[in-house]
């Protein structure tokens, strides 16, 4: 059965052109111009995949992403917008984006990063770095006042529950079984995110600020999560 990829994006001539490029890639692709028409067709059958833009009539990308949030839908969403803001983008994925892709971008591009979310949604394959979870870290393991607990996989902070997306959680777990050494953003996408190809994104970064903001005591001058100019980061305990 091919995977259906729902286009919510009001320029039509733009919806219809990744929907032609969808399916010659081998999608079904459906395309709705607006907030309310999206949220309806995602109840009435979910799809596998949401682009979704963030400028829409009536209601917007955000809300959208709320609404089927709070409602208990979890299809994947790329969020596909010509807004590129640092906080927009964060904003996307604290509401649960699975991805954030700012417009202009190139078809294969954008079709690498739709298979590269559809691997990390498949029941049977939870994530490479979900795999190591379950490998490689067994016992609870901490830093600073925070502590990992993988057989419970849970998250906390002086004693109290931490609340991690599944790809906050992951990019933590595999930072952690580094034991302190240097992890770059490819390989960071490749074991987190699924990516077989290079892609330029500023996806591992907003991630890590996220981590940064939920465990860090002062985020703006991290402790742990730390840096590593031109290269990547590593998890100091």
């Amino acid at each position: 059965m091919s995977t259906r990829v729902l286009i919510v994006e009001d320029n039509e001539s733009l919806a219809l052109g990744l929907a032609r490029s969808l399916e010659a890639a081998g999608f079904l692709a459906d395309v709705i111009g607006d907030g309310a028409g999206a949220i309806a067709a995602v109840q009435a059958r979910p799809p596998d995949l949401i682009v979704l833009d963030l400028t829409l009539p009536g209601r917007s990308g955000f809300e959208v992403l709320g609404e089927l949030r709070a409602a208990g839908h979890r299809t994947p969403v790329l969020i596909l917008s010509a807004r590129g803001q640092e906080a927009e983008k964060v904003q996307g994925f604290r509401l649960g984006a699975d991805d954030y892709v700012v417009k202009p971008v190139g078809i294969l591009e954008l079709i690498a990063r739709v298979e590269a979310i559809l691997r990390r949604s498949q029941p049977e394959s939870t994530g490479a770095a979900a795999s190591i979870a379950a490998n490689d870290l067994v016992a609870a393991v901490g830093f600073g006042d925070v502590v990992v607990d993988p057989s419970r996989h849970v998250v906390e902070k002086a004693g109290q529950p931490v609340d991690l997306s599944p790809l906050e959680y992951e990019l933590l777990v595999c930072l952690l079984r580094r034991d302190g050494a240097v992890v770059d953003r490819e390989t960071l996408l490749t074991e987190v995110w699924g990516y077989k190809v290079a892609v330029p994104t500023r996806t591992v970064d907003t991630h890590i600020g996220n981590l940064r903001g939920k465990l860090e005591d002062e985020p703006s001058s991290p402790r742990h999560i730390i840096t590593v100019r031109k290269v990547g980061y590593r998890l100091d305990r």
